[in-house]
């Protein structure tokens, strides 16, 4: 516990400014990750936009939203553990400022390529920035306050991953495409600027050193993975550099593993893993994550490009997810305390897989209202179970790691959302050409290369149909549109497979309530590894 906040004897010291401004600290927090949330999807709705401006291919595409959170990702457990040792306020601060700044760059950006570099910078911004928010709320907050300043958090997440598609559609009806990144930098420096005075510093009071060799090994294994899914579709699922990107990820992600168990301070201490709260809430938030966001990355394509609405009307109808996730977040914590991490995560789960089955019978025509509806209640489903799964996470984590166990809870969303945009993605892609192939075929004299742009995304089928006469263009636009919509319903089966596995492992594992256990191995321990042992955890979930 922080002298700051508690006293000698474990009571919260209600005098300290860290307690009476801990709801102001909160709103700045919530304030930077609604940045992060907005910035996980406001480039889902340019993507129409930009396929238009640099002729990309639906693997560049991929890489545009994919670039932020690879890095993101990748970065988040060193971030986590040099803001344990040198001040989570620091690192927050610091991020802010790297993410205004790569924003410029994204702006400004005359090829597909700056872009995407210009989001992998910010993804080391953002990096800083998640793991800062929660591991601070973990020090400001404690006893009951704790659960319900987490819900807020989570909702304050829903509702940046809801207005990012709004506030980005509602860019591009006024202003050219790099608009939708600008909004990013005046909310950045307000959250910097009131930080100075809102957001107290903190830190372990114990620093151990931070395991790049880990950092390392865990983010090339994660590129590589990612790189070989995205491709693989163009390249071939059999092809020598699929294969050598998986390979070479299996390897890697082998050696980080071998690494951590050996080395006297690692990255991430497996012994977290034993703990099934920490266990099944980091795998419960992976599978939610996984499942959202490559739908999202799907539907905002099917609204356009299907449904012909623009950049602001796709927006707009995406706001059911701000709405359900919040709605869903702030429910949960009281579900929670009445009915147990356990119930509420594993049925929060099992929604989410029949809510996102609904996707399977959409049409071309399919009513709005049915569509909003199963979209809310998707959203509605995936905030019920995030925060107790937050919890949980952190609540098997000792305060003075609690950069770390953020940055575990944030890399697991993050990693996922990357694999549903590129798993989900590529599935969809794959479906796509191949029930498109026939309808592409039948337009007499469409020159081979024209031909293979209009299999490989609906948007360049779309664009091709629209400079071919009437009587050819508007087949090949509704089979590209149908073949859209059918492989969209298929493609997301992926991630209700797995939200329906999460589910039954849930109830099967994750305990109740937050058990007694004690505190993983020390790193500080000496080389006889002699187990240090805490006192047991005895707030309640």
């Amino acid at each position: 516990m922080t002298a700051a906040t508690d006293t000698a004897n474990g009571q919260i010291d209600t005098d300290s400014p860290k307690y009476r401004r801990r709801w102001w600290t909160l709103g700045v927090l919530s304030l930077s990750l609604v940045l992060i949330g907005m910035d996980n999807t406001i480039l889902n709705v340019a993507i129409p936009t930009l396929q238009r401006e640099f002729d990309a291919g639906s693997s560049t595409l991929q890489w545009m939203v994919d670039s932020y959170i690879l890095v993101f990702a990748g970065l988040l457990l060193t971030m986590g553990g040099l803001g344990d040792r040198f001040g989570r306020a620091l690192m927050l601060r610091i991020g802010l400022v790297i993410f205004a700044a790569a924003a410029f760059i994204v702006i400004f950006s005359e090829t597909s390529g700056q872009i995407t570099i210009g989001r992998a910078i910010m993804g080391i911004g953002g990096a800083m920035i998640m793991p800062s928010t929660l591991s601070i709320i973990i020090d400001v907050f404690k006893g009951p306050e704790r659960a319900r300043a987490i819900s807020i958090w989570a909702a304050t997440a829903g509702v940046g991953v809801g207005l990012g598609p709004l506030i980005g559609g509602a860019l591009l009806e006024e202003f050219y495409w790099g608009s939708v990144f600008l909004v990013n930098v005046p909310i950045a420096l307000f959250a910097l600027v009131a930080g100075f005075w809102l957001v107290p510093e903190s830190r372990d009071p114990e620093p151990k050193p931070v395991d790049f060799v880990g950092a390392g090994l865990s983010t090339a294994s994660v590129a590589l993975l990612i790189f070989a899914i995205i491709e693989a579709p163009g390249e071939g699922w059999t092809a020598p550099i699929t294969l050598l990107g998986f390979g070479g990820a299996i390897v890697l992600a082998a050696a980080f593993a071998w690494w951590e168990i050996r080395t006297e301070h690692p990255l991430l201490n497996f012994q977290f893993f034993k703990r099934m709260r920490f266990s099944a809430g980091a795998g419960a938030i992976s599978l939610a994550f996984f499942a959202l966001m490559g739908m999202i990355f799907a539907f905002t394509q099917y609204l356009q490009f299907v449904r012909d609405y623009t950049a602001l009307e796709a927006g707009i109808r995406l706001l059911p997810i701000a709405a359900g996730i919040a709605i869903g977040a702030r429910s949960g914590e009281r579900l929670n305390s009445r009915f147990g991490t356990n119930k509420v995560v594993g049925g929060g789960m099992l929604l989410l897989a029949g809510t996102l089955s609904l996707i399977l019978f959409y049409e071309t025509t399919t009513p709005l209202w049915v569509i909003e509806v199963s979209v809310f209640l998707t959203a509605l489903s995936m905030g019920t179970m995030m925060a107790p799964s937050t919890d949980a996470v952190m609540g098997a984590v000792p305060p003075e790691h609690a950069g770390v166990g953020s940055a575990m809870n944030d890399v697991t969303r993050q990693v996922a959302g990357a694999f549903g945009v590129a798993i989900i993605g590529s599935v969809l892609t794959s479906i796509y050409s191949s029930r498109v192939s026939d309808a592409v075929g039948a337009v007499a004299g469409l020159p081979e290369a024209v031909a293979e742009s209009a299999k490989d995304s609906i948007g360049a089928a779309t664009s091709i149909a629209a400079t071919l006469p009437p009587e050819v263009g508007e087949p090949l636009a509704e089979a590209a549109k149908s073949a859209f919509t059918e492989a969209f319903g298929l493609a997301v089966l992926v991630g209700v497979i797995l939200s329906l596995v999460g589910s039954v492992l849930v109830f099967r594992f994750m305990p109740a309530r937050e058990q007694e256990y004690d505190v993983m191995e020390s790193e500080s321990d000496t080389a006889d590894n002699e187990a240090v042992v805490t006192s047991p955890a005895t707030e309640r979930v």
